[in-house]
């Protein structure tokens, strides 16, 4: 028996028909949706926390670094062209650090004996002459390692500074080698040595990385350990007086690190302070280094206002309020949501305006309300502050209608998600 054209006709429409509803309902059924739609947007109303400037001085070059939890510093305000400059006395900060890298010295041990000879001598004489900071010391005598520490540290020695360079590391020019090498490995991109003392102008840095310098001074238990006692650090019987020829403004809560003066870089200071704890606000220790200052009477009240400036910018500013609206999502088929912020962040300032917010959304297509989504981050001077970005409602799957009704749009969500 023959078959009809409309036969054939009917039975392939069926097939077709069959197919549609075997192939394209399940396929637009339970294929992908698209990603939703992020629109960003700032908090409306909200304003720059309020900023206390940190006030440094107009002369030289000076620089202003927070002391973090682990001991690293990181730079909340400078003042003055970055660029090397001699540095003084600062330099034996650098002979301090180095020796103590290559021969560590345990808290509170004296170390070996350092015996004083011709050269040391002579270099005691010589530099008295000159006028320049000296302890003196006799053929013959001997030193501890921690009491040549304390000399060159505290009383800022020039001829402790050369001993313990060769007795460290064999002679001066040595430890130059070796101490320039060391600071670039450390990433010192402008600090250089020329001696042990600093007393040659070839000794150079910036006072930011000086503030660097000093804060792995503190964190150095030993050197660490003799700037908090300064001259009244307990000693072992028999060890010789060091006087604390640096200290400075110690009556303001300061704490000198280095103070020197030279013809060619003029006055130059180092210090620490610690801004005690007050309501919402931490404690905070802040090194400041100040060179090329002119004479104390600049120096002083520059320092004085420094510290008194940044106690006031220290105090914390909601940065991200929780609640706080930074935008919202929006589905293909209509749903939205907006990102809000999941808690309050406050941060110290540092004289630094809180920049505009950065928002990071995880790419997904149905959430519940409250789910996580992605994060805030607002800069503030050099550092970051961030916070969860939560939905506020459910962004739901469509629907059945929605997705039979819309099949280019979840073609085109299938083709995304194989690129």
């Amino acid at each position: 028996m023959s078959v009809s054209p409309g036969r054939i006709l009917g039975i392939a429409l069926g097939s077709v028909a069959i197919l549609a509803v075997g192939v394209y309902g399940p396929a637009m059924l339970l294929g992908p949706l698209p990603d939703v739609t992020v629109r960003v947007a700032e908090p409306a109303g909200d304003t720059a926390p309020a900023s206390t400037p940190i006030t440094l001085p107009a002369d030289g070059q000076s620089a202003f670094a927070v002391v973090a939890d682990d001991g690293t510093s990181d730079i909340i305000a400078t003042a003055g062209e970055q660029v090397a400059m001699p540095m003084g006395g600062a330099a034996k900060l650098v002979t301090l650090l180095v020796t103590l890298d290559g021969l560590p010295l345990e808290q509170g041990l004296d170390g070996p004996d350092i015996r004083i000879g011709a050269e040391d001598y002579t270099d005691y004489l010589r530099y008295d002459a000159e006028g320049s900071r000296v302890l003196q010391v006799s053929p013959g005598d001997t030193w501890t390692e921690r009491d040549v520490l304390r000399a060159v540290l505290l009383a800022s020695s020039n001829n402790h500074a050369d001993t313990l360079a060769r007795w460290a590391f064999g002679s001066v020019d040595q430890y130059v080698t070796e101490a320039n090498a060391w600071l670039e490995q450390e990433g010192f991109a402008s600090t250089r040595v020329a001696d042990a003392t600093g007393l040659s102008g070839d000794n150079v840095g910036t006072a930011s990385e000086l503030t660097e310098l000093a804060a792995r001074v503190l964190a150095e238990p030993t050197l660490g350990e003799l700037l908090a006692n300064g001259d009244d650090a307990p000693t072992a019987a028999g060890a010789k007086r060091i006087p604390d020829v640096i200290g400075h403004l110690e009556s303001d809560g300061i704490r000198a690190i280095t103070r020197s003066y030279t013809d060619q870089g003029g006055l130059g200071f180092v210090f620490t302070t610690v801004l005690p704890a007050s309501g919402d606000a931490p404690a905070h220790r802040l090194i400041g280094a100040m060179l090329g200052q002119p004479d104390y009477e600049t120096l002083d009240p520059a320092v004085l206002a420094a510290v008194a400036s940044a106690t006031a910018s220290a105090a914390p500013v909601e940065v991200i309020a929780a609640g706080s609206s930074y935008g919202t999502v929006e589905s293909a088929w209509g749903e939205r949501a907006r990102l809000v912020a999941a808690a309050s962040r406050t941060d110290a300032s540092w004289g630094a305006t809180a920049g505009a917010a950065s928002v990071d959304v995880d790419r997904f297509t149905t959430a519940p309300d409250g789910r996580t989504v992605g994060t805030v981050t607002v800069e503030v001077g050099e550092r970051e502050v961030s916070s969860a970005l939560q939905l506020d409602g459910a962004i739901r799957d469509p629907g059945p209608i929605w997705r039979l009704t819309n099949p280019a749009t979840l073609i085109e969500a299938f083709l995304d998600g194989q690129a």
